[in-house]
């Protein structure tokens, strides 16, 4: 996807603490760092993400992996159990454009993780959506029409 906004200037310390910290500069950091404000909310917001603990931080992950479409062929793949192919088809579907999340499939992950870790997988999966995808729109229309 073509980069609508241009990429800010790092300073070189910055671009290397990043590249030591994550292992690259990531473009939507590097787009969003035009207003600091933004990009400070946003890191802040990201470190209290890790903090959440209702939902199991491996289903998070794969929800994250789906997101940043890192995961092709889940579909296919026997690696998964039902749960998690369940968690990569919510975060795909959530964040199709408009979403695509079924009742179904809402129910069932609701009866399999509770209240608190669906609340919390779906929170997630809408605040990766924008970081990784830079999308900085509001996401509070796929949370009212997921949740």
């Amino acid at each position: 996807m073509a980069l609508r906004v241009p990429k800010a200037e790092f300073s070189t310390e910055m671009s290397e603490n990043m590249i030591k910290q994550l292992g690259a500069v990531a473009e939507p950091v590097e787009v969003v760092w035009h207003n600091p404000k933004v990009a400070t909310s946003n890191f802040e917001v990201s470190a209290k993400l890790g903090e959440w603990d209702a939902a199991d931080a491996s289903l998070k992950s794969f929800a994250h992996m789906a997101v940043a479409s890192q995961v092709p062929r889940w579909r296919d793949s026997e690696l998964f159990t039902p749960l998690e192919r369940d968690v990569l088809k919510y975060a795909e579907a959530m964040t199709n454009t408009p979403p695509t999340v079924t009742g179904e499939l809402h129910v069932s992950l609701l009866d399999r993780l509770g209240a608190a870790a669906m609340v919390e997988l779906t929170a997630y999966i809408a605040f990766v959506s924008m970081a990784t995808r830079n999308w900085f729109c509001s996401r509070r229309r796929v949370l009212a029409q997921v949740l």
